[in-house]
């Protein structure tokens, strides 16, 4: 067993604060029209709404998932605001998962490592795709390893195409996802916390509850990025089942929270307040199913 102190941290916020997972998947259209007036430039008006929400939601949620396609697709002023978001959640002790979803081999896999675990784009927590096989993953160990570090790996997903390539079975009987899902279990054996969980952990969508005893049972040391909550079916009684004893697992919510406020009438003004309220909703929705 080693010292992993970002899954620790995590499980150790999850038993504090809740189930949590805010989406910074910010995008320029979800800014309230005074916070839109107040920063016309893209780059300080992001991140004015994420510092916002940051701020709002600290104490309430056990870690912030960055989606960085929101800050690509505005140039450089999106990545500024990426970078500065990052470093403001590092200034709060936030635990940060990068949602980058990379899944290249050797040297490319090393400078994502590098780019995503180090710099102005440092994160706790990144995304991986796995379909170019183990190597893959490689150069994303040495940061675990030795820095603590972990990623998050798709395993089974939440939406509908999930079932084009994840649910395939394969020669002995078990769905490709049953694969994978196996294969970071025993890599992951080598990089278990303090906490019981490994660093290597997995994306599992709570679409499918019926599918969910199955999977905590055979994926014991594996803690979940849950998605799936809300919007697209997922309800927080199909949250528990991924769990065990009320931890091993964080359920992101993206526009459920950023824009809570649409929902409530005069809510622009107090948009950090409806995250705030939302976020609280949802950990209290699924803590009493536990």
């Amino acid at each position: 067993m080693i010292n992993m102190s970002n899954i620790d941290k995590l499980y150790a916020n999850v038993a504090q604060n809740g189930h949590v997972c805010v989406g910074l998947d910010t995008d320029v259209s979800y800014l309230p029209e005074h916070l839109a007036q107040q920063f016309p430039n893209t780059e300080d008006g992001l991140f004015a709404f994420n510092k916002a929400i940051i701020d709002s939601t600290l104490d309430v949620s056990a870690c912030y998932k960055v989606q960085i396609a929101y800050y690509e697709a505005y140039g450089m002023a999106g990545l500024r605001a990426y970078a500065r978001t990052l470093a403001y959640l590092r200034e709060k002790n936030a635990v940060i998962i990068a949602d980058i979803k990379r899944g290249d081999i050797a040297k490319t896999a090393e400078m994502y490592a590098k780019a995503h675990f180090t710099g102005e784009f440092e994160a706790d927590f990144i995304t991986l795709s796995p379909y170019m096989g183990l190597d893959s993953l490689s150069p994303y160990l040495p940061y675990i390893k030795e820095n603590g570090k972990g990623v998050f790996v798709l395993i089974r997903t939440s939406n509908e195409g999930a079932k084009d390539i994840e649910y395939l079975p394969t020669e002995n009987g078990k769905r490709v996802y049953h694969v994978v899902g196996e294969k970071l279990q025993q890599l992951g054996k080598d990089f278990i916390g303090e906490c019981g969980y490994s660093a290597i952990g997995g994306v599992m969508g709570c679409t499918h509850p019926d599918e969910a005893a199955e999977i905590r049972s055979m994926l014991n040391t594996t803690f979940f990025l849950i998605p799936g909550y809300g919007a697209q079916g997922g309800k927080a009684e199909d949250i528990a089942k991924y769990l065990h004893n009320g931890n091993g697992g964080v359920v992101n919510s993206s526009r459920g929270i950023l824009l809570a406020y649409r929902k409530q009438e005069n809510g622009a003004a107090n948009f950090a307040d409806c995250a705030r309220a939302e976020a609280i909703r949802m950990r209290d929705d699924i803590l009493k199913w536990l």
